[in-house]
């Protein structure tokens, strides 16, 4: 994931360091050409980070695996310690945030979003008038769904770095 952030920051710039750019010539001498270890990736991110204000979002944090999630939170709050101008925003579900709060120093403002039960019911109806084989519902299934779904949305977490 860091590796991808460093690629779009990178394919961002007008002109890349002269630092990262020697970094990746060195790593395309190595037998096979790999990219940047993590060790890498995270000296190029905090020179690219604390020289310009830089934004990183961070989408369904929850869908990481437990592991590689507190991992990549540990590495996002070195970049932020180095980095004043840097801010992170993290959308994921009401259960990791402890982890959120906890691994960023408790410097995180946490906003909850629940979608509203009307928004829900339209996207149902369009999800469903797309179906491609209408005959499987009657109208009670139809009505279920509409029914039954909205009622069993969990709420989102947004979390966002200040």
């Amino acid at each position: 994931m860091l590796g991808s952030l460093l690629r779009q920051m990178v394919g961002g710039m007008e002109r890349i360091p002269e630092e990262i750019w020697r970094a990746f010539q060195e790593r395309r001498k190595d037998i096979g050409g790999c990219g940047p270890q993590l060790v890498d990736v995270m000296k190029m991110l905090q020179l690219i980070t604390s020289s310009q204000h830089t934004f990183i979002v961070i989408d369904a944090l929850d869908e990481c695996m437990a592991v590689q999630r507190l991992r990549l939170l540990g590495l996002l709050k070195k970049i932020l310690d180095k980095s004043p101008g840097t801010r992170v925003f993290v959308t994921g579900r009401p259960h990791i945030g402890d982890e959120i709060e906890q691994r960023l120093a408790g410097q995180v403002v946490s906003v909850s979003v629940t979608p509203r039960k009307a928004d829900i019911i339209t996207y149902l109806r369009v999800r469903l008038s797309e179906d491609v084989t209408p005959e499987a519902m009657d109208a009670s299934l139809e009505e279920d769904i509409l029914d039954k779904i909205p009622e069993n949305i969990p709420e989102m977490c947004v979390v966002g770095w200040c």
